[in-house]
């Protein structure tokens, strides 16, 4: 308990160090850019006209960076008298990171006179991300059949390969910055991508905030929430993360070809039955890819060895949630996809119960679809009650179809049973038939003590992402919701020994795993415009000292950065080697269907190897 109290004084007074973070003096002379980028929900704290003395945080901030370097086994090499830059450092390359790369890039490049002062005549910001190709889950994550969702990486794309307006660099013809055989030397862009770079292996979080004035986290969610009901450790019990990974290509994913290969071949995918649990998109994403096989998913960029597996697609799929349909967190896009799948040739029925929704029509819910915010979900129950009146006969004739996926509301997953055959494979889901109860936006689901038993062989939970917290950050990390504590994107310090100033988060890591794509755009802004806002209160980039001693190292960034990656042999991908990699993937002889965009790469020492 005395541990407990000391801790939170401790964060107490930290947050009264940083309360200057939070304050202002005027919104008036903030940058023109900062005022576009600032989200409007902020509160009239965050904009407050007190003066506000930042003397205790410059002073903090600057013996972070007269002992930061210590850790560091590489000096930089670069000349005492080089002109300020300001270095920017990036982990992750999904969505969110690359938001943030933009809106930064913009801030800094259409305001360079009025930062030149602070930031010097360049800066730099450094994307860098685990695997050695960049983007996240718009490559991992996003269904192979929307291909127009990941149109947002030409946007991405545009950001390494715009104006050079950064320090020269060394790169080699094969694309990987640490190659010594230097044929020709080119200027790298403000913005430079450092991939098959791990924080935490190849280099640590505090170098990187020795390295650099700024860094932010925007590595989102690597792992999952679990139902913790009996049976969730049987084989075929998997995350949808997980199986998304997997047919998508993630090469951190390719090992459950076994398992799902196990599961599903009994004694092929078009006798299976399979439960995916959650109401979101992701979980009818799954649904529709399972449904589909290889007839609707040839010409997409779906990993072949997914099509391998799958065929022509499983028998059943039952899409299970706790509450109702007014409650589910699907969009009507998803569910239009699945009503239209028989008129686009495949052979797959789609099937509600009306009297399942019927049963969670209470006046609560009832209450939820009124109002102007209630259009979308007034929207889904029209839709859904229509197919309930077609019966699933939604193709142009009333043959049945061989296949199916039946939406199934009010019910809670509460074990996962063995299967007759194989007591370590999944066979059924248990689920307990649920009621609502509670105000509109509240209604919680409670049980009933009626059971229904689901044949399933394979069961995907899509019951939420979460985040892990990075080496380093473990005092400042909430571990119930898998985010980074912070303010507006900046990170609370957990301990005065694990000092994050100057770091900031951003993304699903920040505030969840929640929304899509375009919900990183307003939530990289919050997080842009409080760096902004630290960049003009002088707290972000401290003076070199005149013998180029310690606080020049913490502005090495990308340089700095390279050195260390060069010393511990990590073959790094900038991005001309990553185009390298595309341009393999792309290659026609690959290819399966002459529409298919790409056959991606799923080993990442083939991916390296494909460089030489």
């Amino acid at each position: 308990m005395l541990i407990r109290r000391i801790r939170s004084m401790s964060i107490s007074r930290h947050v009264s160090n940083r309360s200057c973070f939070r304050q202002v003096r005027s919104a008036a002379v903030l940058p023109v850019v900062l005022q576009d980028l600032v989200k409007p929900s902020l509160s009239s704290s965050f904009f407050s006209t007190t003066r506000t003395d930042h003397s205790s945080l410059k002073a903090k901030t600057n013996r972070r960076n007269a002992t930061g370097t210590k850790q560091l086994s590489t000096t930089c090499s670069r000349r005492r008298n080089k002109a300020k830059q300001l270095s920017i450092a990036i982990v992750g390359s999904g969505p969110s990171g690359m938001y943030t790369a933009k809106y930064l890039n913009s801030a800094l490049s259409t305001n360079s006179s009025k930062y030149a002062s602070i930031i010097g005549p360049s800066y730099t910001i450094d994307i860098i991300e685990k695997l050695p190709t960049p983007f996240g889950l718009v490559r991992s994550g996003v269904a192979p059949d929307h291909p127009e969702v990941k149109n947002v990486e030409n946007d991405f794309v545009a950001l390494f390969e715009g104006e050079t307006n950064a320090q020269d660099v060394g790169t080699s013809t094969t694309g990987n910055i640490n190659d010594d055989h230097n044929d020709s030397a080119r200027k790298e862009t403000a913005i430079a991508f450092r991939g098959n770079v791990e924080v935490g292996r190849d280099v640590s979080l505090s170098e990187l905030q020795s390295l650099y004035d700024v860094v932010v986290l925007a590595y989102g969610c690597e792992s999952d929430r679990r139902l913790g009901v009996p049976g969730e450790d049987l084989v075929g019990v998997l995350s949808a993360r997980e199986f998304v990974g997997w047919y998508n290509g993630h090469p951190g994913y390719v090992y459950l070809t076994d398992t799902l290969s196990r599961v599903l071949s009994k004694p092929s995918p078009a006798s299976a039955d399979v439960a995916v649990i959650g109401h979101g998109n992701v979980a009818l994403d799954c649904a529709r890819v399972l449904a589909k096989g290889s007839m609707g998913l040839l010409s997409t960029d779906i990993a072949s060895h997914a099509l391998s597996v799958l065929e022509d697609g499983v028998r059943k799929v039952t899409v299970v949630g706790r509450r109702g349909h007014i409650q589910g967190a699907f969009t009507i896009k998803e569910l239009r996809e699945l009503t239209k799948l028989r008129k686009e040739g495949i052979d797959v029925s789609f099937r509600v119960s009306s009297e399942e929704m019927d049963m969670g029509m209470t006046d609560a819910s009832s209450e939820e679809l009124k109002g102007p915010m209630a259009r979308p979900k007034g929207r889904i129950d029209k839709l859904l009650r229509q197919v309930a009146a077609a019966g699933g006969d939604t193709g142009p004739d009333t043959d049945i179809a061989s296949r199916e996926v039946s939406l199934r509301f009010l019910m809670n997953p509460v074990e996962f049973l063995p299967s007759e055959s194989d007591p370590e494979v999944v066979g059924a889901l248990v689920c307990e038939r649920t009621r609502l109860e509670g105000e509109a936006g509240r209604q919680r689901a409670v049980g009933t003590g009626q059971f229904e038993t689901i044949p399933a062989q394979l069961a995907l939970l899509s019951i939420g992402y979460k985040g892990v917290a990075l080496p380093g950050l473990e005092e400042t990390f909430d571990k119930q919701k898998g985010t980074i504590d912070n303010d507006h994107g900046r990170i609370i310090n957990g301990t005065s020994e694990n000092d994050l100033a100057r770091s900031y988060c951003s993304g699903w890591i920040k505030r969840g795993p929640t929304g899509i794509i375009g919900t990183n755009i307003p939530d990289a802004k919050d997080t842009v415009s409080a760096i902004l806002t630290d960049l003009e209160a002088g707290l972000l980039k401290s003076d070199r000292n005149s013998n180029g001693s310690a606080t020049e190292c913490r502005s090495c960034g990308r340089e700095g950065l390279d050195a260390i990656l060069k010393e511990r042999s990590t073959h790094v991908v900038n991005w001309e080697a990553y185009r390298k990699i595309e341009n393999v993937e792309k290659d026609p002889s690959r290819l399966r269907h002459e529409g298919q965009p790409r056959e991606k790469i799923t080993n990442v020492q083939d991916m390296l190897s494909s460089l030489q």
